[in-house]
């Protein structure tokens, strides 16, 4: 974006939405993302962490707080949009479901969207996995048992969800 005489970023804020495998980059991708001027990135997994702290260690878990969670973004999300703002959404986009909320916001902000696509192998995710879990440093901890479990639910995106999508390889 470009600034304007009167010092304000000229109006085409994007959101960015992200769809991959645990451990895939998606949170590397949006960092990046986030990166460019008058942009913002907002992670489920931070806020789940510091919100929910030691409240999360099941899939059923997740998806209740997932869900409070959802609210409160939601109108925030739409509120940067409308001041000009980009924004790069570190959620999983990884079922219809959850891209059909994603879609309804970029819609009620009436702003373009990109879905990026991470096109991981599971060998390459679970490899990333391990180490990941071996660093310490991300919020939660996903077993391989876990992966594989929660991976049954993904589901790639197909063009009649309209997405606007870019397939990030490794």
């Amino acid at each position: 974006m470009h600034p304007t005489s009167n010092n304000t970023h000229a109006a085409s804020p994007t959101l960015h939405l992200v769809c991959g495998k645990i451990a895939s980059g998606k949170s590397t991708l949006t960092q990046r993302l986030a990166a460019q001027p008058c942009t913002v990135r907002i992670s489920e997994d931070d806020w789940l962490a510091r919100l929910y702290p030691g409240q999360i260690s099941s899939v059923d878990d997740y998806l209740v707080h997932a869900a409070r969670l959802r609210l409160v973004v939601a109108p925030l999300c739409r509120q940067l949009l409308g001041a000009g703002v980009s924004v790069v959404l570190d959620f999983p986009a990884n079922t219809p479901a959850s891209r059909g909320w994603l879609r309804e916001l970029a819609e009620q902000a009436g702003t373009p969207h990109i879905l990026h696509l991470l096109d991981v192998s599971d060998a390459e995710c679970k490899a990333r996995l391990r180490r990941r879990n071996e660093d310490g440093q991300h919020p939660f901890q996903t077993s391989e048992a876990q992966f594989d479990a929660i991976t049954r639910h993904f589901v790639a995106p197909d063009a009649a969800e309209g997405f606007h999508v870019v397939r990030v390889t490794t």
